[in-house]
């Protein structure tokens, strides 16, 4: 009640305004302390926001006062959830990016969550944040807080972002690899931590394998394994309750199934990396997930199973799986890529079949793709050319699969208390109150 008498009072507003004004470190830390208290509650958050308290704060973070200076990252902790889409940060998110290289660990993990929060969404907040050396200065953060899940999450969120949909996203997925970022996030990848956490690591390993130059070091470190392993674990706990959605630490299983293939679609675009793929004997789990009731996991696995049959070893290993009933099926999807990818995966299976085999094939395709109702564009070339397979047609590429583009989500966090004290919940799982937000354009 006390919090929204001071909203109705123009609390926010004035308290900004000293924060603006003066520099006598008692008055300046007192005020911190009650916008702190006023950011962890949303009206009030949005009110200071709107007064200017981001560029307020963000005057002081190079104050003597290391009191002063905690109080006011805490508070722009709380209240950068509100401000994804604030203008006029450029200092802040300089300052943000120096102070990943603290010794204070409260320090980083307030910079790492304000950054995590502040990229989200927000293409020029993800230049300006890359120009400043953030790539750089993320991934160092990475080894150096190892065990500490209120770092690792939002500083992997924050790559994430940095690594998708901004014109210098291509630039920041070849930095993690110059920065040596590959061999940390690869050692990341294991069943183990919590699920938030992986979840994030997996979304960022997918965004840097749209990097071509990535693909070959992902393998090097050992990559390709560890990301079929995650899938292993994820579909076993999915297949111990089947019809349910199995939820651990937070996470939708079928998510990090979604993620983990998608992952691999992408980087079984290299034939070294489709090799590998072949040796861990993943194939058949593959040809199984085109039976998910899930339409985004179906499309994942046709479009990695698509990849995999550019090879003859390929091809023949998913039909020793018995594929061709499933991806026949898929063929009268009303999903524009899960029936693009089945016709592609059944063109590369048919290349030593008989031409009699062929031809029924084409015809098969044909009546599937080109039916009156179905709801994409005509696709080019001649189904009945049995001598163009696979080549024989291209599928949309630009809509054939959501996963394609990089994902891109926000982490968002509301602390109380003090500043001093720890904010890790009990348990040592680093908690996500305020929940995810998710890109618009998915």
């Amino acid at each position: 009640e006390s919090k929204l008498i001071i909203l109705a009072s123009g609390g926010p507003a004035e308290l900004v305004r000293i924060m603006k004004t003066y520099t006598y470190e008692k008055l300046l830390f007192t005020t911190s302390r009650v916008l702190k208290v006023l950011s962890v509650d949303t009206d009030n958050k949005m009110a200071i926001v709107e007064a200017g308290g981001m560029q307020a704060l963000a005057m002081h973070l190079g104050h003597q006062s290391n009191r002063l200076v905690q109080n006011c990252l805490w508070t722009l902790r709380n209240l950068s959830d509100a401000a994804t889409k604030e203008d006029g940060l450029d200092n802040l998110l300089q300052m943000l990016v120096q102070l990943l290289s603290s010794n204070d660990i409260q320090v980083v993990t307030c910079a790492a969550g304000i950054l995590s929060n502040l990229t989200c969404n927000n293409p020029r907040n993800k230049q300006l944040v890359c120009r400043f050396g953030g790539i750089e200065a993320l991934v160092r953060t990475l080894p150096q807080a190892w065990d500490r899940e209120e770092i690792t999450e939002p500083a992997v969120c924050a790559l994430r972002h940095l690594t998708s949909r901004h014109a210098d996203a291509e630039a920041a997925q070849n930095a993690v690899r110059i920065h040596y970022g590959l061999p940390v996030l690869v050692k990341l990848l294991t069943p183990l931590p919590d699920g938030p956490s992986i979840k994030a690591v997996i979304g960022l390993m997918r965004n840097l394998a749209l990097c071509p130059a990535n693909h070959a070091p992902i393998r090097e470190h050992g990559g390709l394994p560890r990301l079929v392993q995650l899938l292993m674990r994820a579909n076993q706990d999915m297949q111990r309750r089947p019809g349910h959605n199995v939820v651990i630490d937070g996470v939708r299983m079928d998510d990090i199934v979604e993620g983990t293939v998608g992952a691999l679609h992408i980087l079984a675009r290299e034939a070294h990396n489709r090799a590998v793929i072949r040796s861990l004997h993943c194939i058949s789990l593959f040809v199984q997930l085109l039976y998910s009731p899930n339409e985004n996991i179906q499309r994942v696995a046709a479009g990695v199973l698509c990849e995999l049959a550019q090879d003859k070893e390929g091809a023949e290993a998913i039909e020793a799986e018995n594929a061709t009933q499933p991806l026949t099926d898929l063929l009268h999807s009303r999903n524009e890529g899960i029936a693009a990818y089945a016709a592609a995966v059944l063109f590369r299976m048919s290349e030593d079949k008989s031409q009699d085999y062929k031809k029924r094939l084409s015809v098969e395709l044909t009546s599937s793709l080109f039916r009156e109702d179905a709801p994409w564009q005509e696709m080019e070339g001649d189904l009945m050319d049995t001598y163009q397979m696979p080549g024989a047609y291209t599928y949309p590429q630009e809509s054939m699969d959501y996963m394609q583009g990089p994902v891109d989500y926000g982490h968002h966090y509301d602390f109380h208390g003090d500043p001093n004290m720890s904010h890790q919940p009990p348990g040592g799982h680093y908690q996500n109150p305020g929940g995810p937000l998710y890109d618009t354009d998915l």
